[in-house]
């Protein structure tokens, strides 16, 4: 592959990080709604699954804006959606059997745990929009 184009690649990708970055941030600090937050810690919480949608939405036109095809998109999300679901909801749980407080440092470990998750699944659908967009 010539220079030029592994370096139009390369900053695809980038962007694609960055997007997925600032759609976190987003969907998790600005756009949670109180239902979304109350009672995580029963596995099926409608208020979890929208989260999780939010955070699919966001991702589906970050995939538009680097031009990835709608297919790759619509199987990429829904493993997103089932991936971000579980972490929150193992998060939640982890929290409330602890009864972890946002005073303590096992709530904070939790939720850098949880964050860290997150950004790994980023790093995971960078890595396929690499392979198979």
């Amino acid at each position: 592959m010539p220079e030029a184009a592994l370096a139009g690649h390369v900053s695809t990708v980038l962007i694609l990080i960055c997007l997925l970055q600032i759609k976190h941030m987003f969907a998790d600090y600005f756009l949670q709604t109180p239902r979304m937050l109350e009672g995580r810690s029963n596995y099926w919480h409608l208020g979890r699954a929208e989260h999780a949608g939010v955070h699919v939405l966001g991702s589906i036109i970050a995939l538009l804006l680097v031009g990835a095809p709608m297919l790759f998109i619509l199987v990429l999300v829904v493993i997103e959606w089932v991936v971000h679901f579980n972490i929150d909801w193992a998060k939640a749980r982890y929290s409330e059997k602890k009864g972890f407080g946002p005073y303590e440092a096992g709530y904070w470990r939790a939720n850098g745990f949880d964050q860290a998750l997150h950004q790994l699944t980023y790093v995971a659908m960078a890595w396929a929009f690499i392979e198979f967009a």
